[in-house]
């Protein structure tokens, strides 16, 4: 019972993290997509890849809230990004990464996320979407590969 106190400060700080919140169907604003960006970017190399795994999954829940409130344009610039961070995560894979089990898990949570954000999108708007899922599906690929090869 002496750990608890530390239990509940861990349970507060993973709760309140932006992966958190992407992942339970919450999308995060502008200013802490812009913070996780930064944080990305200045990472050290071999983090980089995990974070951008971050902002994949981020980048997916706000398209998918966009494309609830009709703003198509808007979700096809957050796929762009999303395109983006998985070329950055995909290269960052060959940097001797760690944390590679998580960002395939953040992985995996995307591409799933993501089909289903392109059930309610029309046939004429799936392209960029179906371009998204086949690159994300291969980072995914590569990333289970370079799981079990470790």
């Amino acid at each position: 019972m002496r750990f608890l106190p530390a239990r509940a400060a861990l349970v507060l700080i993973v709760s309140c993290s932006p992966a958190f919140a992407a992942s339970n169907g919450l999308a995060l604003d502008s200013a802490e997509l812009a913070q996780l960006e930064a944080h990305a970017e200045h990472a050290s190399a071999r983090e980089q890849c995990y974070l951008y795994t971050e902002l994949v999954q981020a980048y997916i829940e706000l398209a998918g809230h966009q494309i609830s409130a009709g703003e198509m344009e808007q979700a096809f610039a957050s796929m762009k990004r999303v395109q983006a961070f998985t070329d950055r995560a995909h290269t960052g894979m060959a940097r001797d990464s760690k944390r590679l089990k998580e960002a395939e898990i953040v992985v995996h949570a995307a591409t799933y996320r993501l089909e289903q954000a392109m059930h309610a999108v029309s046939d004429e708007d799936r392209t960029v979407f179906e371009t998204t899922m086949k690159q994300l599906n291969k980072v995914h690929e590569e990333l289970l590969s370079q799981v079990f090869a470790h």
